[in-house]
C-alpha cells in the first residue's frame, strides 16, 4: 500500500468513524480524542487530516448529505427544473416523518435549544445548517448553468429554501388536520415557483 493509500485510508476511517457517531447521537460532539479512539488513529493522524474542528465537521456533514440527499436528481434533464428542484427538497425531507420527525425535533432541541450556547454547540449547529445551504446553493447553481434560472443570489435563494426545509420538518412532527404530504407538496411548490420566477 503506498502512502497516499493509507493516507486516504485512515482520513476515509475518521470520517467514517465520525458519520457513525452522528447516526448513532445526531447531537454527538464531534471531540478529537472521541473520533480518534473510534477510528482507531492517533489525534495526530487526524489533526494531519482535519487540522481544526470545523473541518472535521464539514468534511463528515458533506459525507453525510451525500449519502442521503443525491444530487444525481438536479442533473436529469428529462424531467422539467421544476421537478427536479422539488424532488431534491423533498429528499431533505424524506428521512424524517411521523414519529420520527417528533423525536428528530426533539433531539435538535435538547442539543441546541436547552442547553447554554458554548462555542461547541454553535459550531455544530451551524456546521449543519452550513452544509443544508450549501447543497441547495449547488441545486440552484446547476440550474442557472443549463438557463432554467436566472442568475442573482442563490445564497438568498436557498436561504429562503431552507427556512421553507425547517418550517415544514417541523410540521411533519406536529398534529395536523389535513393530509401533511397534500400541504407539503403545495408549499414546496409555491417555494419553488417564488425562486425559479425571481428576477435577477
Amino acid at each position: 500500500m503506498t502512502a497516499d493509500e493509507q493516507d486516504m485510508s485512515s482520513r476515509d476511517r475518521i470520517i467514517a468513524a465520525a458519520a457513525v457517531m452522528i447516526s448513532e447521537d445526531a447531537g454527538a460532539r464531534l471531540s478529537v480524542r472521541a473520533v480518534a479512539e473510534r477510528a482507531g488513529v492517533s489525534t495526530g493522524s487526524l489533526r494531519h487530516h482535519f487540522p481544526t474542528q470545523r473541518a472535521l465537521q464539514d468534511a463528515v456533514l458533506a459525507r453525510v448529505y451525500d449519502e442521503v440527499v443525491s444530487d444525481d436528481r438536479i442533473h436529469d434533464r428529462t424531467v422539467p427544473a421544476r421537478e427536479r428542484l422539488i424532488d431534491c427538497l423533498r429528499l431533505v425531507l424524506t428521512p424524517a416523518v411521523g414519529e420520527q420527525a417528533r423525536e428528530s425535533w426533539i433531539t435538535v432541541f435538547r442539543t441546541f435549544i436547552v442547553p447554554e450556547q458554548t462555542d461547541e454547540i454553535r459550531a455544530a449547529y451551524l456546521g449543519m445548517e452550513r452544509e443544508g445551504q450549501r447543497r441547495v446553493e449547488y441545486w440552484l447553481s446547476v440550474l442557472v448553468e443549463e438557463g432554467a434560472l436566472a442568475e442573482g443570489d442563490n445564497t438568498r435563494r436557498a436561504r429562503f429554501l431552507c427556512t421553507v426545509l425547517n418550517g415544514l420538518s417541523i410540521e411533519r412532527a406536529l398534529p395536523a388536520e389535513e393530509s401533511i404530504l397534500r400541504s407539503e407538496a403545495e408549499t414546496l411548490h409555491t417555494a419553488v415557483d417564488c425562486v425559479l420566477s425571481s428576477p435577477a
